[in-house]
């Protein structure tokens, strides 16, 4: 489900945030590139993260789990 927000009564009562507010408008707009496969972000502590993803068909083996700077790469490749 969808929310439309409505940012006209701010644009009419403030001044000098126009900008910010069409950065809202623009980042509202913009549809996810690709959500698949699903996958879930768990944070543990201040810096400890679990990423969990549902790679239904792959082996931990067929997995190439790789990290680039602030990218989590995953890919995978089945055997025939």
């Amino acid at each position: 489900m969808r929310t439309a927000y409505d940012f006209t009564p701010l644009f009419r009562s403030s001044m000098g945030f126009d900008r910010m507010l069409h950065a809202l408008e623009t980042a509202i707009r913009v549809e996810a590139v690709d959500n698949w496969p699903s996958y879930d972000i768990a944070k543990l502590g201040d810096d400890d993260y679990r990423i969990t993803m549902a790679v239904a068909g792959f082996r931990l083996d067929d997995l190439t789990i790789t990290q680039e700077q602030h990218l989590l790469l995953v890919s995978g490749k089945k055997e025939a």
